[in-house]
């Protein structure tokens, strides 16, 4: 009986090697799976971030060339207005002159005045007013987002965009 057990843990412990490296070729191609998962997330990571600098570096060529199509815009603009108001009367150089500003005052003189008259509306008539949402309402009605748009853009013709033009 001992020779039995003798033989068989002989075969079996001949055969320990090529268990142990069956084993082991599993641990390793696990290891080198988790490695080239890893490897492959990382190129994916790179490309991503790479194409997001790419794109973002398109946006900014993009802004930059309609900041300069806009620039030649404006530069084109202002030497067509110089060559017909050569050419043109006195009065008309004159009249030209003053359209924009007088747009401007008129606007805001507009705003002033419905600012005027919706505090007096309300002031006489309490009781429409019973909470700040109904005030908020009633101002939403009178100054609408394409009014405030519009005052926003005279603001900034005039304020804003004036003080970045070289002398």
């Amino acid at each position: 009986m001992l020779s039995l057990f003798s033989t068989l843990g002989g075969l079996l412990i001949s055969g320990l090697p090529k268990l142990l490296e069956f084993f082991q070729n599993k641990a390793d191609q696990k290891h080198e799976l988790a490695l080239a998962q890893i490897q492959v997330q990382m190129q994916l990571q790179m490309m991503a971030q790479g194409f997001a600098a790419q794109e973002r570096m398109e946006e900014i060529r993009t802004d930059q060339i309609a900041m300069q199509t806009d620039a030649e815009m404006t530069v084109a603009a202002y030497d067509h207005d110089k060559k017909v108001m050569d050419n043109a009367s006195r009065w008309v150089v004159n009249f030209v002159g003053t359209v924009r500003p007088m747009v401007t005052y008129i606007f805001v003189l507009e705003l002033c005045a419905i600012n005027a008259w919706m505090a007096y509306y309300i002031y006489t008539r309490p009781a429409l007013v019973t909470s700040m949402d109904d005030l908020v309402r009633l101002t939403d009605i009178l100054f609408s987002t394409d009014e405030m748009a519009m005052l926003g853009g005279i603001i900034g013709f005039w304020f804003g965009s004036r003080s970045w033009a070289k002398k």
